[in-house]
């Protein structure tokens, strides 16, 4: 889901200049800078809906069983992202920076807006403290995938595929199997294939930054992509991260 479209992207360069310069820095910063402002609009969102309880009745309900379930609305917010995305897929072949902000911006309010149901599971404590964690690991893994000089592209197709297979079993395990043990082992493929799509994704961009050659307008765009897939990241490594950190209500 990361790599969801490429289509900004330019083939790699052969030899790219790795020396940091200004304009790298300036074009990873506005990265970060929209990466961290969604977090923050996301963990907002999922504080409001999981906490204030005229907005979490119209997403999330107690089943019979005290188990959490969704509300019709709060199934739309769920599956909304995921339309959006692989919607952009195929409506957007020649994006545009206005176009991928409004995409952006609107899978963050609704990726926030259906967290609120972890804040429903887990103790106030271990959110923030998985989330520190979570940031941490996203700092160094993003490091090395800047400063590494080996080539992550061979990697990042197999973690690719390793997404593909993790949805299956996740919806194998929630649908058929309903194993908790195998609930853990599918968290822990998920720690280890997020974390390397982190690396991989930030290089990525430093080579999409080289490839574009100053294409202010093909910035715009890749700026936006690329803060969309490290949001991903950083939101599928936390939930993973929370079946070993976090402690349940």
């Amino acid at each position: 889901m990361s790599d969801f479209n490429n289509g900004y992207a330019r083939p790699i360069p052969q030899s790219a200049d790795m020396s940091v310069d200004a304009g790298l820095r300036a074009f990873m910063l506005g990265v970060y800078n929209k990466l961290a402002l969604g977090l923050a609009v996301a963990g907002a969102l999922a504080y409001v809906t999981g906490n204030v309880e005229p907005v979490q009745q119209l997403l999330f309900a107690r089943t019979a069983d005290g188990r959490i379930g969704l509300t019709l609305l709060g199934m739309i917010v769920q599956f909304s992202p995921l339309v959006m995305l692989f919607g952009s897929m195929f409506f957007m072949k020649n994006p545009t920076a206005r176009g991928v902000n409004i995409l952006y911006w609107a899978v963050v309010a609704t990726i926030g807006a259906g967290l609120g149901v972890l804040f429903l599971t887990y103790t106030g404590g271990s959110l923030a403290s998985t989330f520190f964690v979570t940031a941490a690991a996203f700092a160094g893994l993003s490091l090395v995938g800047y400063t590494t000089k080996k080539d992550l592209t061979g990697m990042g197709t197999f973690l690719i595929m390793g997404v593909i297979g993790l949805i299956l079993a996740t919806l194998v395990n929630a649908f058929f199997v309903k194993s908790g043990m195998f609930g853990l082992v599918i968290s822990g493929l998920g720690v280890l294939i997020f974390a390397g799509l982190i690396a991989y994704d930030t290089q990525r961009l430093k080579m999409t930054y080289y490839a574009l050659g100053g294409d202010k307008q093909a910035m715009g765009v890749a700026t936006g992509f690329g803060a969309l897939s490290l949001f991903i990241n950083f939101i599928n490594l936390f939930q993973f991260l929370l079946a070993f950190l976090g402690q349940r209500e």
